[in-house]
């Protein structure tokens, strides 16, 4: 097939960068998609800005880090903002009954989940800085204070965000639109035991194991590192990223492998149905 592709195909980011552009404009044109974006995080923050404001009263260890609650709040929708970002935008082409056009293209599923990569970043990025502001305005919460240590927690987290999103993405054109709850299902059924508003040693202990197979349990134990014990733990950083690549080759090749297997089924024209 790739040598009947047409030489007017042009560069591999100029078909990125076209497929970025539509969801810009989609996004750009409707006010209800940007409020959204910036609505839950915003939220959230508020929530557990006040519930850290009683706790801060009322609990020595929230006393010893004040901000360790809504640090955790902002950390946590990194990663839950990075995978739905790329499952949004990819439900977006089934529910607009897009996905075929795209692939009639010379777009190249490579070049397609870089783009949704691309869109993941800038979403989240979006949705966290009026959240961060707001943390900072009303409860006096800086979350610069993590200092160099809040890149590394940032892109740990969003790797595993992308990485989840692949298997959804998959999973979805495998089995259809049935499974499109698994973008926001699976997230929050791993909240609990990624330990974003406790230490990971208040969990049983064999839900200790499972946890220490999340790079976000590391990210999160190392966020607490730093606002409690004003340390950088650069071991748990390491394990967080070993864990991270290998779950974004996993989750890759996954959807990789669901995608040949709907071209050869037929199944991209009629996922949406």
């Amino acid at each position: 097939m790739s040598a009947i592709r047409p030489r007017s195909a042009g560069h591999p980011l100029r078909r990125m960068w076209g497929l970025f552009l539509r969801h810009y404009y989609v996004s750009a044109g409707s006010w209800t998609r940007l409020v959204e974006m910036i609505y839950w995080p915003t939220v959230q923050v508020v929530i557990w800005g006040f519930i850290t404001e009683f706790l801060y009263t009322n609990s020595s260890f929230v006393a010893r880090a004040f901000g360790v609650l809504l640090a955790g709040a902002l950390l946590w929708d990194i990663l839950f903002r990075g995978q739905l970002g790329v499952a949004v935008s990819f439900l977006e082409e089934i529910w607009s009954r897009n996905l075929a056009q795209l692939f009639t293209s010379p777009l190249r599923p490579a070049e397609y989940i870089a783009s949704l990569m691309a869109l993941s970043l800038v979403r989240t990025l979006l949705g966290l800085a009026p959240a961060a502001a707001l943390a900072s305005a009303f409860f006096g919460f800086n979350v610069a204070e993590l200092g160099l240590s809040l890149i590394v927690f940032f892109f740990n987290l969003i790797v595993m965000g992308w990485a989840i999103a692949m298997v959804v993405c998959g999973l979805v054109l495998r089995y259809g639109l049935g499974a499109e709850n698994l973008a926001w299902a699976l997230m929050f059924a791993l909240a609990p035991i990624c330990g974003i508003y406790y230490p990971i040693s208040v969990l049983p202990e064999w839900l200790q194991a499972v946890s220490a197979g999340l790079p976000a349990s590391y990210v999160f134990e190392g966020m607490r590192a730093v606002l409690v014990d004003k340390t950088v733990r650069f071991d748990l950083m390491v394990q967080a990223a070993a864990l991270n690549l290998v779950y974004l080759v996993l989750g890759i090749g996954a959807f990789v492998a669901f995608f040949r297997n709907a071209r050869i089924r037929g199944q991209l024209v009629h996922v949406g149905e």
